[in-house]
């Protein structure tokens, strides 16, 4: 793999890693955040009827707060996983690179 092909891969792992990790992070703000002022029974007042077990403590949120942090969560999993793929793929083509044999089409190639 050429050198600006490799530099690449690593640049875009590292787009999709700081995001996820950031995403991870804001993530678990978040739920601690509704841990400390979500109310811990219904509330058809406030529309709070939606059940949450964050970390063995139950909260009651609205539908749209379920679904917001839900889809933070996911997201952000799903972000940082495809970095952490290319990651790999990267330290693999860095190491074969660094040894002097590639793989290609699945055989191993020795770059003199």
């Amino acid at each position: 793999m050429k050198a600006t092909r490799l530099k690449a891969l690593r640049i875009v792992s590292l787009l999709f890693l700081i995001p996820g990790i950031a995403g991870l992070l804001f993530s678990a703000y978040l739920s601690t955040y509704y841990v400390e002022t979500m109310p811990r029974s219904p509330d058809p007042v406030e529309q709070r009827m939606t059940p949450r077990v964050i970390h063995g403590i139950t909260i009651f949120q609205t539908e749209d707060e379920d679904t917001r942090l839900s889809s933070y969560e996911l997201s952000s999993v799903g972000i940082f996983l495809i970095g952490l793929v290319l990651g790999v793929v990267y330290l693999e083509k860095w190491a074969g690179r660094q040894s002097g044999v590639e793989k290609e089409n699945g055989y191993n190639v020795v770059k003199l």
